[in-house]
């Protein structure tokens, strides 16, 4: 084995547990990914570092309307092998594409030829540091991810917080704190890759462990880290690819924070976080017909999801995972009778989502234990269930039988959030 790997015992174990299975497999992956780094490069002072991916636990669609989230790393991650080269350029090579992805820190402007692409992202990661006094400068990096992508993991977050440690690591000593690695992803999506998103993914993955977000002023959100030991609670996290196409579902998406927001005006507000439920309930006969019924919907199921994060919170803090476990389930049943994020209006043959839930309903009432809900924006995707792990392999049996082999997957929840693994 490497010695440059061998080195990285301790972080794997923290990173991916104990078990030989996943260790094997992720000293492969590290090895595969040194040897492409070795093919392309000749520093020898590497860098190693990992950033995870994550999952939404409470707060469905509540973020954009100014409202509390609940997420949590997981152990799927995207790893980078990097090194200073003493230039003004950076040159990364990603798994998956041929050619590498190249910027010069020497222009660092908004390019909109680059909308949509990890160029664009590493271009406005440099130039928000560098305007936030940071030092930047330039580095050769191989990348990897077994974030799954299209899965509601948060890829795309994954790798902007990646480069930022990157950055941090390089020509900062570390000093860069996780919120502002966070915050800087979330402007470079914005800005420089072209795509409106809020700041919940990014929290997480630069974070870690389990996380609550208050984006009451979403200029400065509470992020506060929740104590709890998830691994000693014998369940097992788990994500269902319900097989279901995210395409064509724009319109169904920015329908959400329209229409909250809509009921919000109607009530003197701008979002829905400026709203109380007694509010809402005075108010509603007058705004009915002019929002309509949904928009109603969806605001109180922000009002329930908004309070139930709270709740959720309090919940773990006491280690009642019984209490957080129905909260959860109150969360889905919310997003599925109000929020109505399940399957697309427009599509109402594929309903996926609705399937794989109903199926796992099914499943739970058998061994009395876990719960479900949608997994992030919906309308396609994945659901999120949790388990006992005695009963993992059983409901992965039932579940693939009917929505295909691959579709279930298993995940914990990774402590930690992006680290520079050798120091």
């Amino acid at each position: 084995m490497d010695l440059k790997l061998k080195n990285l015992e301790p972080d794997f174990i923290k990173l991916y547990g104990k078990d030989t299975e996943s260790q094997d497999l992720q000293y492969k992956r590290y090895a595969e990914l040194l040897e492409d780094y070795n093919s392309k490069f000749y520093e020898k002072e590497l860098h190693f570092f990992s950033t995870p991916g994550r999952t939404e636990i409470g707060g469905n669609h509540t973020d954009h309307n100014h409202g509390r989230v609940l997420a949590g790393s997981i152990n799927l991650d995207s790893i980078a092998i990097a090194a200073e080269n003493h230039s003004h350029k950076i040159t990364v090579y990603s798994k998956g594409y041929d050619l590498p992805f190249n910027v010069d820190l020497d222009d660092l402007e908004i390019n909109p030829d680059e909308y949509g692409s990890t160029t664009s992202l590493i271009r406005g990661i440099a130039f928000r540091l560098k305007e936030l006094d940071y030092k930047i400068g330039g580095f050769n990096a191989c990348i990897t991810s077994d974030v799954l992508p299209g899965s509601g993991l948060s890829s795309s977050a994954s790798i902007e917080v990646l480069i930022g440690n990157i950055f941090s690591s390089l020509f900062n000593k570390d000093a860069i704190n996780p919120e502002v690695l966070a915050m800087t992803g979330q402007f470079a999506e914005n800005q420089y890759f072209g795509k409106p998103c809020g700041l919940m993914d990014q929290v997480a993955c630069a974070v870690g462990g389990i996380v609550t977000i208050d984006f009451k002023n979403p200029e400065d959100p509470i992020i506060k880290k929740v104590n709890f030991d998830f691994e000693a609670q014998d369940y097992s996290l788990v994500v269902v690819d319900t097989g279901g196409t995210h395409a064509d579902l724009t319109d169904d998406y920015a329908s959400v924070p329209t229409e909250m927001k809509s009921v919000a005006k109607g009530l003197g507000g701008t979002v829905c976080r400026d709203i109380v439920l007694n509010g809402l309930m005075a108010g509603m006969k007058s705004i009915r017909k002019e929002t309509g019924d949904r928009a109603l919907l969806r605001a109180l199921h922000f009002l329930g999801d908004n309070k139930r994060v709270l709740a959720q919170v309090e919940a773990l803090e006491k280690n009642d995972f019984s209490r957080f476990l129905k909260l959860v389930t109150d969360s889905g049943n919310s997003s599925y009778k109000r929020l109505q994020n399940i399957y697309s209006p427009k599509n109402v043959s594929e309903q996926g989502v609705a399937l794989a839930l109903a199926l796992s309903e099914i499943f739970l009432e058998e061994i009395e234990g876990g719960a479900c809900r949608v997994h992030g924006g919906g309308f396609a995707g994945t659901i999120q269930v949790f388990l006992p792990n005695k009963a993992v392999k059983k409901y992965a049996e039932f579940i693939e039988s009917i929505l295909g082999e691959g579709s279930v997957h298993v995940l914990r929840i990774r402590p930690v959030g992006t680290v520079h693994l050798n120091q």
